[in-house]
């Protein structure tokens, strides 16, 4: 992006322009950048491809289509041919020395690399298992908080149900003492005039004792001993005649 701004600038834009950048991927994500031409660079895990150990396989293949397969090989040698003989490059006893030392090192890197290599991996495998461990673990806590906090705000807002509920509580307390008050007041009514009732019952029967035993009385006393002989013998008399 800075290199287009530049070039506009160049080519004699008039209008003022600035050029911003974000490096967010909210550039990204508004159409402001070409993603299918320009695609943005991932860092690679393993190192890139090299030629006899030092140059990267990038500047051979460079080569190929123009000088083909030997024009690296043949340019490596005539820039190495060109530097000794013009003393650029001078070859003393350092360099043959250097040339031993790199010998020594190539062996020790050969026989010893590929060992050294799969131990490495392994320590950065379990290191960047336990950052990772650690990163899941602050992942997991965080999502646990956030659960709680949802939690929390559920409660929270809880709160205006329970004061519906206890207000029906309350309301169905009242409904129970008003309806056991109006029980009472039913009870203490029916006593009272079951009382009445009973106190009336009682004085009818007194009456109706009273009236049979002066009814019984005065009849007794209306009878005379003959009387009773001759309903005695008028007794006897028909059930003779029953029999």
């Amino acid at each position: 992006m800075l290199s287009r701004c530049a070039l506009r600038t160049l080519q004699g834009n008039k209008s003022p322009a600035m050029c911003l950048f974000r490096l967010s991927s909210d550039v990204a994500a508004g159409g402001e950048r070409d993603l299918v031409n320009f695609p943005a660079r991932v860092r690679a895990i393993d190192p890139s491809p090299v030629r006899m150990g030092i140059f990267p396989s990038e500047w051979f293949e460079a080569f190929y289509s123009k000088t083909g397969v030997t024009g690296p090989y043949m340019a490596l040698a005539s820039v190495g041919t060109f530097l000794c003989s013009k003393e650029f490059f001078i070859l003393e006893h350092d360099f043959y020395a250097g040339v031993a030392l790199a010998i020594v090192i190539f062996g020790v890197v050969r026989t010893a690399g590929p060992g050294l290599n799969d131990m490495l991996e392994k320590e950065l495998t379990k290191d960047e298992h336990a950052l990772k461990s650690i990163r899941q673990g602050e992942i997991d806590q965080l999502v646990g908080n956030i659960d709680q906090e949802k939690i929390a705000q559920a409660d929270a807002t809880v709160w205006e149900d329970i004061i519906i509920a206890k207000k029906e509580a309350v309301g169905l307390q009242l409904e129970g003492a008003y309806r056991q008050r109006l029980h009472d007041a039913f009870t203490q009514v029916k006593m009272r005039l079951d009382y009445q009732m009973e106190v009336s019952n009682v004085v009818r029967r007194m009456e109706q004792k009273h009236m049979v035993d002066w009814i019984i009385s005065n009849v007794k006393n209306s009878i005379t001993p003959a009387q009773e002989d001759a309903a005695l013998k008028k007794c006897i008399s028909d059930l003779k005649a029953l029999a």
